[in-house]
């Protein structure tokens, strides 16, 4: 379904790219069927998501010091991979699962965190999402811009890895927001008229 991207793990935003890079390779099979109330099913399965993201980043925030600053990219591979399957469920009870292709999903998971990024690719237009098909290269260099924002963040916050309990619960409380941010943007999306897709 995708081609295999070549993205060098020398930087730490490297290994970042290759961590969104193995999420978004594959699309997750939905888990949901199309609801009568889809709007509200998704919320709730948002809810749910987030605070299973939540409990897994603030367990693997608590090892403190070095051994927690280990735990940083399982940690966000893991996260990735709860809300990649979340908008996949999403897209499911909208009856929009065989629509999504994997740069759907890195618009949904970081449009948030990296939208001067996503809006080269996605962008609004009217009622209507217009998301343009990434090409290998494209998206490598999506890819890598991605990881080094990503990689800017966590850097700010990674002092929370050496206060463990107070650390936990920040990096948790994080967890469960930047779910519910990827669930807003998966609903919007799916909300309007049925995206467009351009080669």
């Amino acid at each position: 379904m995708t081609d295999s991207i070549s993205i060098s793990p020398a930087s730490p935003f490297g290994a970042v790219a290759e961590g969104i890079e193995a999420i978004v390779a594959g699309v997750p099979v939905s888990r949901e069927r199309p609801a009568r109330e889809p709007g509200e099913a998704a919320h709730a399965l948002a809810r749910k998501a987030s605070a299973r993201a939540a409990a897994l980043s603030g367990t693997l925030a608590l090892p403190p010091g070095l051994l927690g600053m280990l735990t940083v990219l399982p940690d966000l591979v893991a996260i990735w991979r709860i809300q990649a399957q979340m908008v996949a469920d999403i897209a499911g009870l909208y009856g929009r699962d065989m629509q999504l292709t994997r740069t759907h999903m890195l618009y949904c998971l970081f449009r948030h965190a990296a939208s001067h990024v996503t809006r080269d690719f996605a962008v609004r237009a009217g009622q209507r999402f217009v998301i343009h098909q990434l090409s290998s290269g494209a998206l490598r260099s999506v890819l890598t811009s991605i990881g080094i924002t990503v990689t800017q963040r966590i850097a700010g916050t990674a002092a929370s890895r050496w206060l463990p309990l107070i650390g936990a619960a920040a990096v948790a409380a994080y967890a469960y927001y930047d779910t519910l941010q990827v669930a807003k943007t998966a609903i919007r999306m799916l909300e309007a008229p049925a995206s467009d897709v351009q080669p």
